[in-house]
């Protein structure tokens, strides 16, 4: 009456699963660690020492699988560690086609961006760099602007969206504060 042959098969292919389920979770552990780590390193005007970084992030991301929470997860933070980079190192957004990413990773990872560029924009204030400040501030306004032209559902992208205007406002409150103690 039972097939244990295909229940031994059952097995073995739950095993494989689980197998590339633990592979993954590795994977997107080391890529969200890569991320945070060169998030941090752009912070500190360290650009030089990313580049080994962002190689391995790279490969790491071309080798997750989709079908894990956690790996979307680190695609999104890859997108917002290196669109991050490329803000500060050659002065443009990059596209999701340059950084190899899916639509939606890519646009999650831009409405975080937007956070790491409040805390850029701050810096560059305190170290008295109005101008370069003043430029994060319209490339956030211009983020939010793109994004008011899609039609977000209720979701975690919409959710993300919204903080997009939370961070414009707060660097349009640092922008307005230099021009008032400046009069």
């Amino acid at each position: 009456m039972l097939n244990k042959k295909d229940f031994s098969n059952i097995r073995k292919d739950l095993v494989k699963l689980d197998n590339k389920r633990e592979k993954t979770i590795i994977i997107s552990r080391d890529t969200i660690k890569l991320s945070k780590l060169i998030i941090n390193l752009i912070h500190r005007e360290e650009l030089d020492k990313c580049k080994s970084y962002i190689a391995k992030i790279k490969e790491s991301v071309a080798k997750l699988d989709d079908s894990e929470g956690i790996a979307r997860a680190a695609k999104q933070e890859y997108a917002e560690a290196l669109t991050f980079y490329y803000i500060v190192k050659e002065n443009k957004l990059p596209t999701r086609r340059e950084i190899k990413i899916d639509t939606e990773s890519y646009l999650l990872g831009v409405c975080d961006l937007t956070g790491e560029l409040v805390r850029r924009g701050i810096n560059l204030v305190i170290k008295n760099r109005y101008d370069d400040a003043e430029k994060i501030k319209k490339l956030v306004d211009d983020i939010y602007t793109e994004f008011l032209t899609f039609n977000l559902r209720n979701g975690e992208l919409r959710k993300k969206f919204d903080s997009i205007k939370y961070n414009l406002k707060k660097l349009e409150e640092v922008m307005y504060d230099v021009k008032v103690k400046k009069c």
